[in-house]
């Protein structure tokens, strides 16, 4: 299994940015896909989760209405919208599959990085002003 991160870079406060997470060797119908960030010397928070399978999603207030994810399930991918960055919002961002927070599972509800069974490798992205 792998799931790849595309899409980060060095962007000014304000613009907009898309992530993608291309999964490969699992089907999107039987996982959740989450995007979490991570500062270094901060604990990873959760960003957004997606059930592919009926397109239930889940965003912490932190970015409810700047952020969204979606997915395409032809292209097995899942994607993270991100509008309006901030500084804040400089992190390494990761996405992730769970089986339990999927179709069969939680749907994304209470998403957290503890259930999560594979993780791509991260990708950078830096807001500056």
């Amino acid at each position: 299994v792998q799931l790849v991160e595309s899409g980060g870079g060095l962007v000014q406060a304000g613009v907009s940015l898309r992530l993608s997470c291309a999964a490969s060797g699992l089907t999107l119908e039987d996982f959740a896909i989450a995007w979490f960030r991570q500062v270094p010397g901060k604990e990873r928070e959760p960003v957004s989760c997606i059930n592919p399978t009926d397109g239930k999603t889940n965003y912490p207030e932190s970015v409810k209405g700047r952020f969204t994810t979606s997915s395409d399930m032809a292209k097995n991918t899942a994607f993270l919208q991100m509008n309006s960055l901030t500084l804040e919002d400089t992190a390494v961002y990761y996405c992730a599959a769970s089986f339990a927070y999927g179709p069969y599972g939680n749907s994304c509800q209470g998403f957290d990085d503890h259930a999560m069974d594979f993780w791509g490798k991260g990708t950078l992205v830096t807001v500056s002003s």
